[in-house]
């Protein structure tokens, strides 16, 4: 096959939250409107992933086992008319947000993502549903993307029960060596697995020793990429025998007061480069996530959010390339200058 014709895209993005001030605005804004002027940028993707952080439903019955702080509802229709217009492939459940509106509105998030043919993983109705891997034709390539989660343990699925896949990471319990037995065996079945996790504490810059622990025996268990998100801001990127760990991937669309210091409202759009199966680059565009809409970056604001991220990276020893609009992490390259 030309090698031209071998590339594929896979676009990341972390939290994409639609309830609340975002639905608000959404019943009344077209559906390209949250997206600004990124939208271009990710319908390139061959393939795209997204953390959807709130229950696609109209039930209105709150989860009431103990009392949040936070409830995200979206309505269905103009949900997935913006999921749509992004031409999102596939979406991570595996959150503290997927039963807000208790079993009836993970239900519905499920039949309605089911309808638009936007794949997902990480909950279901119950827990060999929320452990089933998704699969998708990526241009010959098959991807797969499993999903989980160490928060909330009262929304993990039962065996007849909706809900998470719950799975707390302690990297030597027998839960966390069942995770990695099901990433093992998905990964006999896909060229490319996605794991994607809602992990760790809110608000913090970098992953503990644990979680870079747990994220390199995923690897080992035949994880390719990693897409965390959960702590509201992003962490720098790990690349780890040839694969990247995108420990937290920040938020993407949301109406979140912005703190000061951690910068939630800054983030990427994160773009994998693939030649056949093998990672070439990522791309990471920078962007400016406002209330219910976000843009990329421009001016001082890009050069910062950029500064942030190649610092982080540098903690990993990962290498980074500056060019005009975007950081490159080169992952063939490196490879090749290592071998």
């Amino acid at each position: 096959m030309d090698r031209q014709q071998d590339k594929r895209k896979f676009i990341i993005l972390g939290d994409v939250m639609l309830g609340r001030g975002v639905n608000e605005v959404t019943r009344k804004a077209p559906p390209t409107h949250v997206w600004g002027n990124t939208l271009d940028i990710i319908k390139s993707a061959d393939y795209s992933l997204i953390n959807l952080e709130c229950a696609l439903t109209y039930h209105e019955e709150q989860w009431d086992e103990f009392g949040k702080a936070f409830y995200f509802r979206a309505d269905p229709g103009p949900a997935i008319a913006i999921l749509r217009a992004a031409n999102i492939t596939c979406a991570c459940l595996a959150n503290n947000h997927i039963l807000d509106f208790r079993e009836e509105g993970l239900v519905d998030t499920l039949h309605f993502l089911d309808r638009a043919g936007i794949c997902r993983a990480g909950a279901g109705r119950n827990l060999a549903e929320a452990r089933e891997p998704a699969y998708r034709d990526v241009g010959g390539l098959k991807v797969g993307l499993m999903a989980f989660t160490d928060n909330e343990p009262s929304f993990a699925a039962g065996h007849e029960s909706a809900g998470v896949n719950y799975v707390p990471i302690h990297v030597d319990t027998d839960q966390f060596n069942s995770l990695l037995e099901s990433v093992s065996e998905a990964k006999q079945a896909c060229d490319i697995l996605i794991v994607s996790t809602h992990w760790g504490p809110n608000m913090v810059f970098r992953p503990s020793d644990e979680f870079r622990e747990a994220a390199h025996r995923l690897v080992n268990a035949g994880a390719d990429i990693i897409h965390g998100h959960s702590a509201h801001n992003f962490q720098g990127i790990e690349i780890y025998n040839g694969r990247p760990i995108m420990y937290s991937t920040g938020d993407f669309i949301d109406d979140y007061a912005t703190d000061p210091i951690y910068r939630n409202d800054w983030s990427f759009i994160f773009v994998i480069n693939l030649s056949g199966a093998e990672f070439e680059s990522i791309d990471l565009y920078p962007v400016r996530v406002l209330y219910a809409q976000t843009n990329l970056a421009i001016g001082m604001e890009s050069v910062l959010i950029v500064d942030r991220m190649e610092s982080m990276c540098a903690e990993f020893n990962t290498r980074t390339v500056r060019q005009q609009n975007k950081l490159t992490i080169p992952i063939f390259e490196e490879r090749a200058r290592i071998a």
